[in-house]
């Protein structure tokens, strides 16, 4: 089942932390290691960001075991410090993230375009889990 129209997820979640505390342990290769997983069982030991646009970015993630892993990244087309990023995956998907404060809150919006190989449900479960996992990383540090 193939279709040319893209399908675009989105995912978000609340966290009780100023903006600038989340756009920086969002955007820091170290902080990125420790909370860019979906589970247990998974790990992320690269992360590299150059976050400007035209700017690149990586991170490895594996499952602890080494049975699997793979590269995350891509280009930045849209840096809006405490706001909006917008970056192109290596394989074409589009991804935008919007960040809104809110009495010492912080609001975090993804969207990206669905791949064709994995469910969609599986895909937004998979992006929500990291970005909870963002969320309790962030609240605690």
């Amino acid at each position: 089942m193939s279709t040319t129209e893209k399908i675009k997820v989105t995912v978000s979640a609340t966290i009780n932390a100023p903006v600038e505390k989340v756009w920086t342990l969002w955007n820091t290769p170290e902080d990125i290691m420790q909370w860019n997983t979906a589970s247990p069982d998974w790990h992320s030991p690269k992360s590299e960001n150059d976050l400007r646009v035209g700017g690149t970015f990586s991170t490895r993630m594996e499952a602890k075991d080494g049975s699997f892993g793979f590269d995350f990244g891509g280009v930045y087309d849209i840096v809006d410090e405490y706001k909006h990023i917008a970056y192109t995956l290596g394989d074409e998907r589009k991804v935008e993230i919007l960040f809104s404060s809110e009495n010492g809150q912080t609001k975090v919006v993804e969207t990206f375009d669905a791949e064709s190989t994995n469910p969609v449900e599986m895909q937004q479960g998979g992006w929500q889990a990291i970005l909870n996992n963002f969320k309790k990383y962030a609240e605690n540090k």
